[in-house]
């Protein structure tokens, strides 16, 4: 008995253990690791507005190394792609243009010592291309780059071409190119921790203990404003912007996590709204971190994740995860990963609110590739199992400017107490240059939201961003991505095609009258574009293009787009043109005649799925002698028609294949058949007989019909010896047979060699051969 119950209580345990386990996924979150391996080392990871990961790796940390490689990792398609690039971007800075397109600024030209490149590329997720773009003044090696409320884009630091650090800063405006240079006047370290503020001037936080200000209105740097309570510098720790929203008045707060090594554990804050702002500590985390990883969720919180306490080295990785809540001001426990995740790791907000975390880059030559994904706990109910998720189903319009207003539609409206923008990350080296969550103001309706935008691009840089809805749970929805503009966008046309009106159905050879019209919300249409495959013509410019004659059969799709005066082209319209065919057999597939003889073949045309048109037929291939006749000469649709071919006495013998065509307007087809002419052959044996005078020869004349011949063979003979006879048994051979010929002589025939000539007549088919007669 005390077994028995020692073993309930060991059972009891264990289930308790498991739904702890479950439970503990709605406090803590859950990691897991991706089945993918990353296929090139993930120095530099952005998310794009197409949902996807971008990843540029260039020489990936290997000096030798001269294919230079990025990858796009599709998170529907579970696939990563890669692709080589032109130069090597390796220790680049990342951040996305207000169009969406990525821009990477700077890199790598020369190993040991390192050397900064002063070229930029732009990545464009539509295309997966990269394009080269204007040269900066000097080059850059681990530069942070800063996008600025006007739609610019900042770079500041970075090693030169010639290994100094490069300490002015240079502003890209999207088209025309770099600024002149803007001396700092100090020299900052490599990747710098910058934020824009709503004010529209950039903070530099780190890694150094002295903070400023620069103003991009005047190109002028602060002296130091602040400075940091931890003395050492944070060198790969890290920097975040905290939650911008309408209820703390946007008001700027930054945090700085770990760095150093050994790696502090410590957190400091700065209210950059304060009269005199000023680093305070704030709590510290469970483990020290040097190249830790700092992402914003969609709640606020901030999960600060990786690192070691010592650089570079996987046997002190802090593997324990910490979930900062700024409202509280604490840490909480957010699991542990598995893989230690050091030198070159990053992480990432993905669009269904779980965090990536990838890479580590300890030694050249090797790196982590395996990637964890982290689920925070509000993808969880109390005993562990998937909580219920609030539901976008559209949002309408989804490019809008700052500060208007629009509509979030959901089933979920009366349960939704957030609605957010969180700007697609892009991290490399500890830092997210591009990360930002701002919150919204809205109204709830029957099933729809109405969310005011941001104020100002000082607040909310223009470009895309994901939008997430929360309920009351804190459950977040999966980010529908939007694009936040400076002024309204430029709304897209749309085309609509009113003739035809529907799609249709037409014979080869006629037309289609085509005409359409085009309507713009903001603006006017600026030129018209039509596509008709398998038409003629193949495109026209014109709203009305009237007639396009389709002459061959098949299914086309003919398009319509409209361009407005913004150079905006509208989604396509379309009308399916069908073609419809018909097909053509012949029966029998051979006849055969004798010569003078007629004969006839049945052709069948059966039409295609409406297909109405008339079909006429003609043959080609007839012998000579031959005429050929159609009943009826044509069919409409579907129908069948009788070729007679009539021989004439004269048709030479033989196999000729007869082409029968059916036409119906520029569309054809042929059957062939085959006609047969009969003949037939003479031959006689033996080719010599010998007699003397008074006596008789006997000669075996052989009538061999070809094929499909029949007729009465009558032969004859000539070449006979005066007082010589001739005779045949039977005098006539029908189709194929023998006949006897005997030749009579008497006494009076002169001896000698005769040539006699046997000849078959049927009809007008004439036919010899030679046999000899010898008279003794």
């Amino acid at each position: 008995m005390r077994i028995a119950a020692a073993i309930v209580v060991a059972v009891g345990l264990a289930i308790l253990g498991v739904q702890d386990l479950h439970a503990q996924a709605s406090v803590q979150g859950q990691w897991r690791t991706v089945p993918l391996l990353m296929p090139v080392n993930p120095v530099h990871i952005a998310v794009t507005y197409d949902g996807k990961v971008l990843i540029v790796s260039g020489s990936g940390n290997v000096a030798a190394e001269t294919n230079f490689r990025a990858a796009v990792w599709d998170l529907q398609a579970s696939t990563i792609t890669t692709q080589s690039l032109a130069w090597d971007m390796f220790c680049n800075g990342m951040v996305a243009l207000s169009d969406g397109r990525i821009l990477v600024n700077g890199g790598n030209l020369q190993y040991d010592p390192f050397h900064g490149q002063p070229r930029n590329t732009i990545f464009d997720p539509a295309l997966g291309t990269f394009t080269d773009v204007e040269n900066m003044a000097h080059g850059r090696w681990y530069p942070t780059v800063t996008a600025l409320g006007d739609g610019r884009v900042m770079t500041f630091s970075g090693l030169n071409e010639t290994g100094g650090t490069n300490t002015a800063v240079e502003i890209y405006t999207s088209g025309s190119g770099w600024s002149a240079e803007y001396p700092a006047g100090w020299t900052p370290p490599l990747y710098p921790r910058m934020h824009l503020l709503p004010d529209g001037r950039v903070f530099y936080s780190g890694s150094g203990t002295q903070s400023r200000f620069f103003n991009p209105a005047t190109h002028a740097w602060t002296g130091v404003v602040a400075t940091t309570n931890y003395t050492g510098t944070r060198t790969y720790g890290t920097s975040v912007l905290l939650p911008l929203t309408p209820v703390n008045g946007y008001a700027p707060r930054v945090m700085i996590l770990g760095g150093g090594s050994p790696a502090t554990a410590t957190t400091e804050i700065i209210d950059l709204s304060a009269p005199t702002p000023s680093w305070q500590y704030g709590p510290s985390m469970s483990q020290g971190r040097i190249e830790m990883n700092a992402t914003i969720l969609p709640n606020g919180k901030v999960l600060a994740m990786g690192g070691s306490v010592n650089d570079e080295d996987t046997s002190t990785a802090s593997l324990k995860a910490d979930l900062y809540d700024p409202a509280t001001n604490t840490f909480s426990s957010a699991g542990q990963n598995v893989y230690p995740r050091v030198y070159h790791s990053g992480s990432l907000l993905l669009p269904d609110a779980t965090v990536m975390l990838t890479g580590g880059n300890p030694t050249r030559g090797s790196y982590e590739q395996r990637t964890e994904i982290y689920s925070p706990p509000y993808l969880f109910n109390g005993d562990g199992s998937p909580a219920v998720r609030p539901v976008i189903t559209d949002v309408s319009p989804k490019a809008f400017s700052y500060g208007s207003t629009f509509q979030v539609y959901t089933p979920d409206a009366a349960n939704i107490t957030s609605v957010v923008f969180v700007h697609p990350g892009s991290q490399t080296h500890a830092f997210d240059m591009d990360q930002r969550l701002v919150g919204t103001s809205f109204t709830t309706g029957s099933g729809v939201l109405t969310v005011t935008a941001p104020p100002n691009g000082n607040i909310a840089p223009a470009g895309y961003y994901m939008l997430f809805a929360l309920n009351a749970a804190g459950v977040p929805s999966v980010a529908t991505f939007v694009h936040l503009a400076a002024s309204a966008p430029n709304q897209p046309p749309t085309a609509t095609i009113t003739s035809p009106a529907s799609n249709v159905t037409v014979n080869p050879g006629q037309a289609v009258s085509f005409a359409g019209t085009g309507s713009d919300p903001d603006g006017t249409i600026a030129s018209y574009s039509w596509t008709f495959p398998g038409g003629t013509p193949a495109s026209s410019a014109l709203a009305n293009p009237g007639n396009v004659t389709y002459n061959t059969p098949g299914t086309y799709v003919a398009s319509f787009k409209v361009t407005d005066n913004g150079g905006l082209t509208s989604a396509a319209a379309t009308r399916t043109i069908t073609v419809p065919d018909f097909s053509l057999s012949a029966s029998p597939s051979s006849q055969t005649v004798s010569p003078g003889a007629s004969t006839s073949y049945t052709a069948t045309v059966t039409g295609g799925s409406g297909f109405t048109g008339t079909v006429s037929f003609s043959v080609t291939g007839l012998p000579s002698g031959a005429t050929a006749t159609f009943n009826p000469t044509s069919v409409s649709g579907s129908g069948s028609t009788t070729l007679s071919v009539s021989t004439s006495g004269t048709t030479p013998a033989g196999n000729y294949t007869l082409a029968i065509t059916a036409t119906s307007g520029p569309a054809s087809h042929t059957a062939n058949v085959t006609l047969s002419v009969g003949d037939f052959s003479i031959s006689a044996s033996p080719a010599s007989g010998t007699v003397t005078r008074g006596g008789n020869a006997s000669y075996t004349v052989t009538i061999a019909g070809g094929t499909g011949f029949t007729g009465t063979v009558t032969l004859s003979a000539s070449g006979l010896p005066k007082f010589a006879n001739a005779k045949f048994n039977p005098v006539s051979v029908v189709n194929s047979g023998t006949s006897v010929l005997t030749v009579n002589t008497n006494r009076n025939v002169a001896p000698g060699s005769y040539l006699l000539i046997v000849t078959g007549t049927s009809g007008n088919r004439v036919h010899s051969t030679s046999i000899t007669l010898v008279v003794q």
